[in-house]
């Protein structure tokens, strides 16, 4: 039996190894979105992005005793924006939700798919007075100024499974408003909500003479959780409020608004940025009978060294969570619980971009690990390794790696004596946006 599943790892990896080559071989290099440009002031563009993949997941196939696998469609995505003057902006994403299918675990276990069980709708709406570097706001749909991880989004990660650690409520919530649906009260979605961000930037004087850094900071406030007279703790429709201060102590980063990105590929220069953020929201968490306040805490660094003389680029990512909500056991089956991750979590990755081309890109590989610890659940951990194909930065990417722990098979169930057996997945994916 033994060598029958190591027999099985290496065929899966050798099917992941194949795909990289090929597509490696055949991938176009990605250009920039159309522009219209109606005057010297008013402009509109519009772009597209598509990620997804095949994956393999041992013991997740139908009858539980081989590799459950599959492909799939993470994201897909039309991005439009515009300037109607010279300050104000506009930005109008949309998303493919709930299309996804069989990629992450093979039969039975996707809710996506073709036809009635998926949708194309609205991402971001976002209005954007933007005045200059130091006062900005947002406001509309957009994402909640919390961790570099959310900020970057799918497409701009160093990796393409971003996403490891617990989330915020606006990312953990599977719908926008009141909704008392099964387990969901509404606290937003995909890392989105309904608010305002104010942002912007100033040079700040390191101590003891050692330069100028740059101090970027934003304050938002959100509708956060909602609830309706009887479903969810929010009763009294308290605002989520957010706030995030990153420090860089090298070169400032260059991105839109307060958005961030998990590498630059060398691009910026020596980055070293240090950043907090966090979260709270009253009666933000549990369910009506069971309410408590919610708290979440975020800590990251990026640091990203091109080395001397073309010898490639060193990035390092890491983050460490702290979530807060005193809500009792008893929320779990009210049927209306916002039961929002409480512990604490940390990640930690690196990368080297080796500087020269094979074909079309460099190789990127990484290794990556990753930690959750509920306060009333069980543990769960992953390593990760695997090799990025960059062949236009974040515009077109290949990407190949392996998993291994409980992180997958426990997922999102902190529940007390939650179960899960530490299993292999072998992932090849793809991003393209233009």
């Amino acid at each position: 039996m033994k060598f029958v599943q190591i027999r099985k790892n290496i065929l899966h990896a050798g099917v992941a190894v194949a795909l990289v080559a090929g597509m490696a071989t055949t991938l176009p290099s990605a250009v920039a979105g159309g522009k219209i440009t109606i005057d010297d002031t008013k402009w509109i563009s519009i772009g597209m992005g598509i990620r997804g993949g095949y994956s393999a997941v041992q013991n997740q196939s139908a009858d539980t005793q081989d590799y459950g696998s599959g492909f799939g469609i993470d994201n897909a995505r039309i991005y439009i924006n515009g300037q109607i003057h010279k300050n104000v902006k506009f930005t109008f994403n949309t998303e493919c939700f709930r299309c996804s299918s069989t990629r992450n675990g093979g039969a039975g276990t996707g809710d996506g798919g073709f036809g009635n069980n998926s949708s194309v709708g609205i991402l971001d709406v976002i209005a954007k007075f933007e005045f200059n570097r130091y006062v900005n706001l947002w406001a509309g749909r957009t994402l909640a100024n919390t961790e570099r991880g959310e900020l970057n989004g799918p497409y701009y990660h160093a990796t393409f499974e971003g996403f490891k650690t617990p989330f915020f409520p606006q990312d953990y919530s599977g719908n926008f408003g009141n909704s008392s649906s099964g387990n969901n009260t509404g606290g937003g979605m995909y890392g989105r909500d309904d608010g305002v961000v104010f942002f912007g930037d100033l040079d700040v004087p390191q101590p003891m003479g050692m330069g100028t850094g740059t101090l970027q900071y934003s304050a938002g406030v959100f509708n956060g959780t909602r609830s309706t007279q009887t479903a969810g703790p929010n009763t009294s429709n308290a605002a989520s409020w957010t706030g995030r201060l990153t420090y860089n102590f090298l070169n400032p980063e260059k991105n839109p608004g307060y958005y961030t990105s998990g590498t630059y590929y060398g691009g910026a220069g020596d980055i070293l940025a240090i950043a907090v953020g966090v979260n709270h929201q009253k009666d933000g968490a549990g369910s009506q009978g069971n309410k408590s306040d919610f708290t979440g805490l975020v800590a990251d660094l990026l640091f990203e060294k091109p080395l001397d003389n073309n010898m490639g680029v060193i990035t390092v990512n890491a983050e460490y969570k702290r979530f807060w909500a005193e809500y009792n056991g008893a929320a779990n089956t009210d049927g209306n619980c916002m039961c929002v991750f409480r512990g604490q979590s940390w990640t930690a990755y690196a990368l080297y971009l080796i500087p020269h081309k094979v074909g079309i890109g460099r190789f990127q590989p990484y290794g990556r690990f990753t930690s959750v610890q509920p306060n009333n659940s069980t543990k769960r951990e992953e390593i990760e390794g695997g090799v990025n194909y960059v062949i236009d930065g974040h515009n077109a990417r290949i990407s190949a790696f392996y998993q291994h722990g409980d992180l997958y098979t426990k997922g999102l169930n902190y529940a007390n004596g939650a179960m899960g057996d530490k299993v292999d997945k072998f992932t090849v994916a793809f991003q393209l946006q233009i």
